[in-house]
């Protein structure tokens, strides 16, 4: 929680940009990085250069063209970006990171509980070939993606998908929950809103793993803002992420892009937590 007691842990005054990375957090992740490829030309680029440019996109949504020059040219970034989003080195520093979020909050690695969500996301004005396609979304009158994603009871993201706008939440939860169960074998729960209930749903989750299905149901005698018990927590995260004016709005051609970006928000967001613990 954000007080004045903690403000100073997460004061950033004093360097070149407040998205950089400090010491403590590039000692993090740089021995997650693949070494350059050999034989071949010694690597000249300045790698954690990079990943700050990354994360400046990343937090200040600006273009790539318009990068500040003080980094690596933006073609240099860009091609870091697409080659460690390719050869999985964003999801191994994710699940890394996401071990050690667990440890430091006395849990163990693999949850046994998960919330599961979407988000309507607006799609950036734009067209052409090389575009994946994106739907419309009638009830929240939104014409772009769905980002789906699955979190464990800290808010930190288990698995995320990008889908268009149009399909529906048990669609796509089907989906993300048969990726999910090869990586997170453990889970035993799954809270849900009520996007999610019916029996045929229900009886689809079941099928591909050994876990319950939960739904969660704002009450109907309530009035205004109600908290409700384990969705707010995927709510959270959500709000985590609106931090990162990159994901204000879908502005990516491609989806595993969009993917990218998502999970570059929650990596800097656990990095940032492991760093502040260790301080």
């Amino acid at each position: 929680m954000w007080t004045d007691e903690n403000r100073k842990l997460y004061d950033r005054k004093g360097m070149r940009y407040p998205s950089d990375m400090t010491d403590a957090e590039w000692l993090l992740v740089e021995p997650l990085i693949p070494p350059a490829k050999r034989p071949g030309r010694k690597r000249t680029v300045n790698l954690r250069e990079v990943v700050n440019a990354i994360f400046y996109v990343l937090s200040s949504g600006c273009q790539w063209r318009m990068l500040p020059k003080d980094f690596p040219p933006r073609s240099t970034v860009h091609e870091y970006l697409m080659l460690w989003e390719w050869d999985g080195t964003l999801d191994r520093i994710h699940h890394a990171l996401y071990v050690q979020v667990r440890e430091l909050a006395g849990k163990e690695a693999s949850p046994t509980a998960a919330i599961i969500d979407s988000q309507s996301v607006k799609a950036a004005g734009k067209g052409g070939a090389n575009i994946d396609p994106t739907g419309y979304d009638a009830g929240k009158k939104v014409k772009g993606i769905k980002r789906h994603i699955t979190v464990d009871t800290l808010g930190m993201i288990l698995v995320g998908q990008i889908h268009p706008a149009n399909v529906q939440d048990r669609d796509g939860a089907l989906q993300l929950l048969k990726e999910g169960r090869s990586m997170f074998p453990f889970v035993e729960k799954i809270f849900a809103d009520g996007a999610y209930q019916g029996q045929a749903t229900a009886a689809a989750v079941a099928a591909l793993g050994e876990w319950e299905l939960e739904i969660v149901k704002r009450s109907d005698i309530a009035k205004g803002f109600v908290v409700l018990p384990k969705r707010w927590i995927v709510e959270r995260t959500f709000g985590w992420l609106g931090r990162c004016r990159r994901l204000s709005k879908h502005f990516e051609n491609l989806a595993r892009m969009a993917l990218a970006f998502l999970r570059l928000a929650m990596i800097r967001l656990m990095m940032r937590r492991i760093a502040r613990a260790a301080a």
